[in-house]
């Protein structure tokens, strides 16, 4: 099924390759799948486990064999593939974490790693790989597939920074997860007449500090999209706060805008109230997956089968206008994806 195109002596640069459109490929001209892998890349993210399931279940009810690769793509380099059953998945969607694991690969980074791993899915037969991870693993299963070898991308990241897509798996658990920590920190925050500064995930996108902050009534939310002043933005908030009575504050600072420590100290310093950073780090990747990381990721797994049933591959499952569809790889990994500027402006409204 999957042929791959190039070997050590003809392989050129992968990133001047582009991967087949199988929008404009004649279906009649592909082979049925009959071998797929599945592999988990990147952070991990509550759902994977449930969209793992949901790949596995339908993939056998459509008459694949499949196969988990363990450690996302460094395991695919290193042969780490093995055959998976309905009963390999039992008992998983309500576990958080990934029970294929996740690993960093230098050695996949490389046109030369992406070839082995190539030559891998021809030594299992792989017709076709499902890969559940963010945008940097989304570029490895790009690059697989501009050598030949077809792909399906499933969105599985709490940050939902994924463009193609309006939500990504395990973005709501993470949002409840942070929106509890901070739910308790007000607590002992209005006891003690404290400013809590926390800091949430979110190198490059501010999506869960934006909705975690609304959710938690924050006085000040700090974004990668939004350049702020801190005179403005947060020391004037607290200010006018304290002058009308207020006795307790909650900073929300996502991890790529600065960090809980140096916010805190500055606003303490500033205005004498005494200000506690947390940061809730790797605590908001945990956990059991929510109702809507555990249907959407069961709904997208479905969506994964479907495309390679159809034989349309090298597509990403994306949600769009609130509906589960999928678009074309090369075509996904080009879209951008912000904060509206009408968002902000209504967050405003609030404060």
């Amino acid at each position: 099924m999957g042929r791959l195109l190039y070997d050590e002596s003809n392989l050129p640069e992968i990133s001047t390759l582009k991967a087949a459109n199988y929008d404009i490929v004649d279906k009649n001209t592909v082979e049925p799948v009959k071998r797929v892998g599945v592999l988990t890349s990147g952070g991990d993210a509550p759902g994977m486990n449930a969209a793992i399931r949901a790949v596995v279940r339908a993939g056998i009810n459509a008459g694949f064999e499949m196969y988990g690769v363990t450690r996302g793509y460094h395991g695919l380099w290193k042969g780490e593939i093995k055959e998976l059953d309905g009963r390999s998945v039992s008992e998983t969607l309500q576990r958080g974490g990934t029970f294929l694991m996740t690993a960093r690969s230098q050695t996949f980074m490389t046109d030369q790693g992406v070839l082995k791993g190539a030559r891998m899915m021809e030594a299992y037969e792989l017709d076709a790989l499902i890969v559940i991870g963010g945008d940097g693993s989304y570029k490895g299963a790009r690059a697989l597939a501009r050598i030949g070898m077809p792909v399906i991308g499933m969105p599985g990241t709490i940050d939902n920074d994924i463009a193609s897509t309006e939500y990504t798996i395990g973005y709501d658990t993470a949002m409840n997860t942070a929106m509890q920590c901070i739910d308790k920190l007000r607590d002992t925050a209005s006891s003690h007449e404290r400013c809590s500064v926390i800091e949430v995930m979110g190198r490059h996108a501010g999506w869960i500090a934006l909705n975690v902050g609304i959710a938690t009534g924050a006085e000040s939310i700090l974004i990668p999209e939004v350049p702020y002043d801190f005179n403005r933005d947060v020391l004037r908030v607290i200010l006018d706060g304290r002058n009308t009575g207020k006795k307790h504050y909650i900073v929300i600072v996502a991890e790529g805008v600065g960090h809980a420590e140096a916010i805190a100290k500055q606003i303490e310093e500033a205005t004498g109230i005494e200000a506690r950073p947390t940061i809730l780090g790797h605590l908001q990747r945990g956990g059991s997956p929510t109702l809507r990381d555990r249907t959407m990721a069961s709904l997208m797994g479905i969506k994964a089968i479907d495309c390679l049933i159809e034989k349309r591959f090298n597509r990403l499952v994306v949600m769009k206008n609130g509906e589960i569809t999928d678009v074309d790889i090369e075509e996904g990994l080009e879209m951008s994806k912000t904060i509206s500027p009408e968002t902000i402006a209504n967050i405003k409204r609030l404060g």
